[in-house]
């Protein structure tokens, strides 16, 4: 699902110098899935770091013609690649639009923002991947209200969940991302940003997020 390891390093390595990584094992974060976990990857806040914020670009933008073909839209999913993914369609010169979770309430009811011609091919920017749904959901109301040809996704990061990655496979979609789980674990504990009894932790939250407890 990565693109390559020396890209997996580097972005594990960015992300944990502005400390996009947070860790709480005392006060898990609880997901929108009702996940809890001991570790959060906020990748929103690559969006004000520009170096990192351009290395992140490139290494997105740069492989999605060779893998996919020329997309005629990029399409952002609300709320957390919707910068990231405006910036990758201006690297490449393509439109932009981005997927609510759920249609708006009011005005005109939109789930999807800007102009999506019917039948165009698309590729969808993540932030990053954990079970998979909110990524789901957001190609499923491309092809249904968009009418759109999904040649594939890209993200910055997976926590390579089993049951992502099957649904991912049952919707016979692609999926590329910078880096994962398992790589961003190995750097943090090369660097000291994590201890012995926190690597070890995050080695076995992984196993079964689901039911894990603190």
């Amino acid at each position: 699902m990565i693109l390559d390891k020396h890209t997996a390093h580097k972005t594990a390595e960015l992300l944990l110098q502005i400390n996009a990584i947070k860790l709480n094992p005392q006060e898990p974060f609880t997901w929108a899935s009702g996940i809890k976990s001991p570790i959060y990857c906020d990748n929103r806040i690559v969006l004000s770091y520009p170096s990192i914020r351009n290395f992140i670009v490139s290494e997105m933008a740069k492989p999605i013609e060779t893998l996919w073909g020329k997309p005629d839209v990029i399409a952002g999913v609300a709320t957390g690649a919707i910068g990231i993914g405006a910036i990758i369609a201006d690297y490449l010169g393509l439109p932009f639009v981005y997927v609510r979770p759920e249609p708006k309430k009011h005005g005109r009811k939109n789930q999807i923002e800007g102009k999506l011609e019917p039948h165009s091919n698309v590729v969808v920017i993540e932030d990053l991947i954990s079970t998979g749904k909110s990524s789901l959901n957001a190609v499923k109301a491309l092809k249904e209200e968009g009418q759109a040809n999904i040649k594939g996704m890209m993200a910055i990061f997976t926590y390579g969940f089993e049951t992502s990655e099957k649904a991912f496979e049952n919707e016979h979609l692609t999926v590329r991302t910078l880096g994962n789980y398992d790589i961003l674990l190995e750097e943090a504990y090369k660097t000291s940003y994590l201890n012995t009894k926190e690597f070890e932790l995050l080695k076995t939250w992984r196993k079964n997020p689901a039911n894990w407890k603190h």
